[in-house]
Protein backbone atom coordinates (compact mmCIF):
# COMPACT_ATOMS: atom_id res chain seq x y z
CA UNK A 1 0.00 0.00 0.00
CA UNK A 2 1.04 3.57 -0.69
CA UNK A 3 0.45 6.91 1.03
CA UNK A 4 -0.29 9.79 -1.33
CA UNK A 5 1.31 13.11 -0.37
CA UNK A 6 0.21 16.15 -2.34
CA UNK A 7 2.56 19.12 -2.44
CA UNK A 8 5.43 16.68 -1.93
CA UNK A 9 7.94 19.14 -3.38
CA UNK A 10 6.79 21.74 -0.88
CA UNK A 11 8.24 22.52 2.53
CA UNK A 12 5.94 20.48 4.77
CA UNK A 13 5.32 17.87 2.08
CA UNK A 14 9.01 17.08 1.79
CA UNK A 15 9.48 16.61 5.53
CA UNK A 16 6.34 14.50 5.91
CA UNK A 17 7.43 12.30 3.00
CA UNK A 18 10.88 11.84 4.55
CA UNK A 19 9.33 10.79 7.86
CA UNK A 20 7.00 8.31 6.17
CA UNK A 21 9.87 6.81 4.17
CA UNK A 22 12.02 6.56 7.30
CA UNK A 23 9.43 4.33 8.93
CA UNK A 24 9.17 2.06 5.90
CA UNK A 25 6.17 3.44 4.04
CA UNK A 26 5.85 3.72 0.27
CA UNK A 27 5.08 7.28 -0.80
CA UNK A 28 3.63 8.65 -4.00
CA UNK A 29 4.31 12.36 -4.18
CA UNK A 30 2.56 14.75 -6.54
CA UNK A 31 3.16 18.46 -7.13
CA UNK A 32 2.60 20.83 -10.04
CA UNK A 33 5.98 22.52 -9.41
CA UNK A 34 4.57 25.99 -10.07
CA UNK A 35 6.70 29.11 -9.95
CA UNK A 36 5.06 30.87 -6.98
CA UNK A 37 8.61 30.66 -5.64
CA UNK A 38 11.80 29.36 -7.25
CA UNK A 39 11.11 25.85 -8.63
CA UNK A 40 14.80 25.05 -8.17
CA UNK A 41 14.16 24.70 -4.43
CA UNK A 42 11.29 22.30 -5.13
CA UNK A 43 13.49 20.22 -7.42
CA UNK A 44 16.22 20.16 -4.75
CA UNK A 45 13.71 18.80 -2.23
CA UNK A 46 12.65 16.11 -4.72
CA UNK A 47 16.29 15.18 -5.25
CA UNK A 48 16.57 14.47 -1.53
CA UNK A 49 13.38 12.40 -1.51
CA UNK A 50 14.37 10.45 -4.62
CA UNK A 51 17.31 8.93 -2.74
CA UNK A 52 14.74 6.52 -1.27
CA UNK A 53 13.52 3.71 -3.53
CA UNK A 54 10.11 3.69 -1.87
CA UNK A 55 9.44 7.24 -3.11
CA UNK A 56 7.87 7.88 -6.48
CA UNK A 57 6.90 11.24 -7.93
CA UNK A 58 4.56 12.47 -10.64
CA UNK A 59 4.26 16.06 -11.76
CA UNK A 60 0.54 16.66 -11.50
CA UNK A 61 -1.86 19.52 -10.90
CA UNK A 62 -4.52 18.01 -8.64
CA UNK A 63 -6.91 20.74 -9.80
CA UNK A 64 -7.02 18.66 -13.01
CA UNK A 65 -9.26 15.74 -12.03
CA UNK A 66 -8.38 13.64 -15.08
CA UNK A 67 -4.63 14.04 -14.53
CA UNK A 68 -5.05 13.19 -10.84
CA UNK A 69 -6.89 9.97 -11.62
CA UNK A 70 -4.29 9.04 -14.23
CA UNK A 71 -1.25 9.34 -11.93
CA UNK A 72 -2.91 7.48 -9.05
CA UNK A 73 -4.72 4.68 -10.89
CA UNK A 74 -1.88 2.14 -10.65
CA UNK A 75 -1.33 2.67 -6.91
CA UNK A 76 -3.19 1.10 -4.00
CA UNK A 77 -3.48 4.17 -1.79
CA UNK A 78 -4.19 3.61 1.90
CA UNK A 79 -4.27 7.25 3.01
CA UNK A 80 -3.89 10.76 1.60
CA UNK A 81 -1.97 13.63 3.20
CA UNK A 82 -3.17 16.64 1.25
CA UNK A 83 -0.64 19.43 1.79
CA UNK A 84 -0.63 20.92 -1.70
CA UNK A 85 -2.25 24.33 -2.12
CA UNK A 86 -1.66 27.78 -3.49
CA UNK A 87 -0.02 29.35 -0.47
CA UNK A 88 0.48 32.94 0.62
CA UNK A 89 -1.88 35.52 2.08
CA UNK A 90 -0.55 38.51 0.14
CA UNK A 91 -0.41 36.81 -3.26
CA UNK A 92 -4.09 35.88 -2.90
CA UNK A 93 -4.92 39.59 -3.19
CA UNK A 94 -3.08 39.78 -6.53
CA UNK A 95 -4.19 36.50 -8.06
CA UNK A 96 -7.40 35.19 -6.52
CA UNK A 97 -8.09 32.85 -9.46
CA UNK A 98 -5.07 30.70 -8.56
CA UNK A 99 -6.51 30.13 -5.08
CA UNK A 100 -9.98 29.27 -6.33
CA UNK A 101 -8.53 26.71 -8.71
CA UNK A 102 -5.96 25.05 -6.46
CA UNK A 103 -7.52 25.38 -3.02
CA UNK A 104 -11.19 24.85 -3.88
CA UNK A 105 -11.32 22.83 -7.11
CA UNK A 106 -8.18 20.93 -6.11
CA UNK A 107 -9.48 20.08 -2.64
CA UNK A 108 -12.75 18.83 -4.13
CA UNK A 109 -10.83 16.64 -6.59
CA UNK A 110 -8.82 15.07 -3.77
CA UNK A 111 -12.01 14.30 -1.85
CA UNK A 112 -13.57 12.76 -4.95
CA UNK A 113 -10.48 10.59 -5.40
CA UNK A 114 -10.84 9.36 -1.82
CA UNK A 115 -14.60 8.89 -2.07
CA UNK A 116 -14.31 6.60 -5.07
CA UNK A 117 -11.37 4.62 -3.66
CA UNK A 118 -11.81 1.19 -2.10
CA UNK A 119 -8.58 1.47 -0.15
CA UNK A 120 -8.23 5.03 1.26
CA UNK A 121 -9.21 5.05 4.93
CA UNK A 122 -8.18 8.60 5.95
CA UNK A 123 -7.71 11.99 4.34
CA UNK A 124 -5.55 14.39 6.37
CA UNK A 125 -5.56 17.88 4.87
CA UNK A 126 -3.89 21.23 5.51
CA UNK A 127 -5.96 24.09 6.77
CA UNK A 128 -4.45 27.26 8.23
CA UNK A 129 -4.41 29.54 11.24
CA UNK A 130 -5.45 32.22 8.76
CA UNK A 131 -9.06 31.04 9.09
CA UNK A 132 -9.24 32.87 12.44
CA UNK A 133 -9.00 36.14 10.49
CA UNK A 134 -10.34 39.04 12.49
CA UNK A 135 -10.88 37.06 15.71
CA UNK A 136 -9.60 38.93 18.75
CA UNK A 137 -10.01 36.23 21.43
CA UNK A 138 -6.75 34.38 22.05
CA UNK A 139 -5.54 31.72 22.10
CA UNK A 140 -7.41 30.65 18.98
CA UNK A 141 -9.54 27.57 19.68
CA UNK A 142 -11.09 25.17 17.19
CA UNK A 143 -14.38 25.85 19.01
CA UNK A 144 -14.23 29.57 18.14
CA UNK A 145 -16.35 30.90 15.26
CA UNK A 146 -14.27 31.52 12.13
CA UNK A 147 -16.59 33.58 9.99
CA UNK A 148 -14.42 36.67 9.50
CA UNK A 149 -11.59 35.73 7.09
CA UNK A 150 -9.64 38.81 6.03
CA UNK A 151 -7.84 37.31 3.04
CA UNK A 152 -8.97 35.21 0.10
CA UNK A 153 -6.43 32.57 1.11
CA UNK A 154 -8.11 32.26 4.51
CA UNK A 155 -11.54 32.11 2.90
CA UNK A 156 -10.49 29.21 0.67
CA UNK A 157 -9.08 27.28 3.62
CA UNK A 158 -12.28 27.75 5.61
CA UNK A 159 -14.27 26.69 2.55
CA UNK A 160 -12.16 23.50 2.39
CA UNK A 161 -13.12 22.70 5.98
CA UNK A 162 -16.80 23.11 5.14
CA UNK A 163 -16.50 20.98 2.01
CA UNK A 164 -14.77 18.27 4.04
CA UNK A 165 -17.49 18.38 6.67
CA UNK A 166 -20.12 17.88 3.97
CA UNK A 167 -18.25 14.93 2.46
CA UNK A 168 -17.72 13.34 5.86
CA UNK A 169 -21.42 13.72 6.65
CA UNK A 170 -22.72 12.52 3.29
CA UNK A 171 -20.25 9.74 2.54
CA UNK A 172 -18.91 8.79 6.01
CA UNK A 173 -15.43 9.59 4.71
CA UNK A 174 -12.91 10.01 7.60
CA UNK A 175 -11.05 13.31 7.38
CA UNK A 176 -8.83 15.40 9.64
CA UNK A 177 -8.04 19.06 9.01
CA UNK A 178 -4.97 20.66 10.58
CA UNK A 179 -4.75 24.41 11.08
CA UNK A 180 -1.02 25.10 10.77
CA UNK A 181 0.55 28.00 12.67
CA UNK A 182 3.59 29.69 11.02
CA UNK A 183 5.69 26.63 10.19
CA UNK A 184 9.44 27.24 9.86
CA UNK A 185 12.70 25.33 9.58
CA UNK A 186 15.21 23.87 7.09
CA UNK A 187 13.99 23.59 3.48
CA UNK A 188 11.40 26.26 4.28
CA UNK A 189 9.55 28.67 1.99
CA UNK A 190 11.37 31.71 0.54
CA UNK A 191 8.28 33.91 0.95
CA UNK A 192 8.25 33.53 4.73
CA UNK A 193 9.62 36.30 6.95
CA UNK A 194 12.45 34.33 8.56
CA UNK A 195 13.82 33.38 5.10
CA UNK A 196 13.41 36.88 3.67
CA UNK A 197 15.12 38.36 6.73
CA UNK A 198 18.00 35.88 6.55
CA UNK A 199 18.61 36.61 2.89
CA UNK A 200 18.47 40.38 3.41
CA UNK A 201 20.75 40.42 6.47
CA UNK A 202 23.39 38.26 4.79
CA UNK A 203 23.32 40.54 1.75
CA UNK A 204 23.53 43.76 3.74
CA UNK A 205 20.02 44.88 2.83
CA UNK A 206 17.33 46.29 5.15
CA UNK A 207 14.48 44.09 6.30
CA UNK A 208 10.86 45.21 6.11
CA UNK A 209 9.22 44.98 9.53
CA UNK A 210 5.47 45.33 9.16
CA UNK A 211 3.07 46.98 11.60
CA UNK A 212 6.18 48.72 12.93
CA UNK A 213 7.18 45.46 14.63
CA UNK A 214 4.03 45.18 16.74
CA UNK A 215 3.25 41.63 15.66
CA UNK A 216 3.56 38.14 17.10
CA UNK A 217 3.40 34.65 15.65
CA UNK A 218 3.04 31.16 17.05
CA UNK A 219 6.17 29.92 15.26
CA UNK A 220 6.08 26.12 14.96
CA UNK A 221 9.16 24.09 14.03
CA UNK A 222 8.79 21.65 11.16
CA UNK A 223 9.77 18.53 13.16
CA UNK A 224 6.98 19.22 15.65
CA UNK A 225 4.52 19.66 12.78
CA UNK A 226 5.54 16.33 11.23
CA UNK A 227 5.16 14.54 14.56
CA UNK A 228 1.62 15.87 14.84
CA UNK A 229 0.67 14.96 11.28
CA UNK A 230 1.84 11.36 11.63
CA UNK A 231 0.08 10.96 14.97
CA UNK A 232 -3.19 12.15 13.46
CA UNK A 233 -2.76 10.02 10.34
CA UNK A 234 -2.77 6.84 12.41
CA UNK A 235 -6.19 7.52 13.94
CA UNK A 236 -8.99 8.32 11.48
CA UNK A 237 -11.99 10.02 13.13
CA UNK A 238 -14.96 7.80 13.82
CA UNK A 239 -18.59 8.59 13.17
CA UNK A 240 -20.11 9.80 16.41
CA UNK A 241 -16.97 11.58 17.65
CA UNK A 242 -17.43 15.13 18.87
CA UNK A 243 -16.20 17.71 16.39
CA UNK A 244 -16.09 21.46 15.88
CA UNK A 245 -19.26 21.32 13.78
CA UNK A 246 -21.47 19.70 16.42
CA UNK A 247 -22.18 16.91 13.95
CA UNK A 248 -21.35 13.19 14.34
CA UNK A 249 -19.62 12.94 10.95
CA UNK A 250 -16.09 11.40 10.97
CA UNK A 251 -14.32 14.73 10.60
CA UNK A 252 -12.06 16.48 13.10
CA UNK A 253 -10.20 19.78 13.01
CA UNK A 254 -7.17 20.58 15.16
CA UNK A 255 -4.85 23.50 15.71
CA UNK A 256 -1.24 22.46 15.32
CA UNK A 257 1.08 25.12 16.66
CA UNK A 258 3.68 25.85 19.31
CA UNK A 259 1.21 27.28 21.86
CA UNK A 260 3.75 30.04 22.53
CA UNK A 261 3.54 33.22 20.43
CA UNK A 262 6.78 35.12 19.93
CA UNK A 263 7.09 38.83 19.24
CA UNK A 264 8.34 39.55 15.73
CA UNK A 265 11.13 41.76 17.08
CA UNK A 266 12.26 38.92 19.35
CA UNK A 267 12.37 36.53 16.40
CA UNK A 268 14.59 39.04 14.61
CA UNK A 269 16.90 39.18 17.65
CA UNK A 270 17.13 35.39 17.67
CA UNK A 271 17.92 35.41 13.96
CA UNK A 272 20.59 38.07 14.42
CA UNK A 273 22.24 35.91 17.10
CA UNK A 274 22.18 32.83 14.87
CA UNK A 275 23.66 34.78 11.95
CA UNK A 276 26.14 36.77 14.04
CA UNK A 277 24.98 39.90 12.22
CA UNK A 278 22.67 42.82 12.94
CA UNK A 279 19.63 43.66 10.84
CA UNK A 280 18.89 47.09 9.42
CA UNK A 281 15.18 47.47 10.10
CA UNK A 282 12.81 49.35 7.82
CA UNK A 283 9.51 49.77 9.66
CA UNK A 284 6.36 49.58 7.55
CA UNK A 285 2.58 49.74 8.17
CA UNK A 286 0.47 46.58 8.35
CA UNK A 287 -0.06 44.85 5.02
CA UNK A 288 -3.54 44.15 3.68
CA UNK A 289 -4.82 40.71 4.63
CA UNK A 290 -2.33 40.29 7.49
CA UNK A 291 -3.13 39.84 11.18
CA UNK A 292 -1.39 41.28 14.24
CA UNK A 293 -0.96 38.05 16.18
CA UNK A 294 -1.61 34.32 16.20
CA UNK A 295 -1.74 31.97 19.18
CA UNK A 296 -2.75 28.32 18.96
CA UNK A 297 -4.82 26.56 21.59
CA UNK A 298 -3.53 23.01 21.04
CA UNK A 299 -5.37 21.42 23.95
CA UNK A 300 -7.51 19.22 21.68
CA UNK A 301 -4.47 17.83 19.84
CA UNK A 302 -2.66 17.30 23.14
CA UNK A 303 -5.66 15.55 24.68
CA UNK A 304 -6.29 13.22 21.73
CA UNK A 305 -2.71 12.53 20.63
CA UNK A 306 -0.36 13.71 23.38
CA UNK A 307 0.99 16.42 21.08
CA UNK A 308 3.67 18.52 22.80
CA UNK A 309 5.92 20.71 20.63
CA UNK A 310 9.47 20.53 21.92
CA UNK A 311 11.59 22.83 19.74
CA UNK A 312 12.47 26.28 21.03
CA UNK A 313 12.60 29.25 18.67
CA UNK A 314 16.33 29.57 19.37
CA UNK A 315 17.05 25.96 18.37
CA UNK A 316 14.74 26.04 15.38
CA UNK A 317 16.14 29.28 13.95
CA UNK A 318 19.70 28.05 14.45
CA UNK A 319 18.86 24.84 12.58
CA UNK A 320 17.40 26.88 9.74
CA UNK A 321 20.42 29.19 9.52
CA UNK A 322 22.82 26.23 9.50
CA UNK A 323 20.84 24.61 6.69
CA UNK A 324 20.50 27.91 4.78
CA UNK A 325 24.24 28.54 4.75
CA UNK A 326 24.86 25.00 3.50
CA UNK A 327 22.14 25.20 0.84
CA UNK A 328 23.43 28.55 -0.43
CA UNK A 329 27.07 27.47 -0.22
CA UNK A 330 27.94 30.24 2.25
Amino acid sequence: MTILVTGAAGFIGMHVSQALLARGESVLGIDNLNDYYDPALKHARLTELSKEKAFSFSKCDFADAIALREVTKTHRISAVIHLGAQAGVRYSIENPAAYIQSNLVGHANIMELCRHSDTVDHLVYASSSSVYGGNTKQPFSVDDPVETPISLYAATKRADELLSQSYAHLYSMPQTGLRFFTVYGPWGRPDMAYWLFTDAILNGKPIKVFNHGDMSRDFTYIDDIVTGILAVLASPPQKGDDNAFGNPAPHKIYNIGNNKPEQLLHMIEVLETALGMKAEKQFEPMQAGDVKSTFADISALTKDFGFKPSTSLESGIQNFVTWYRRYKGL
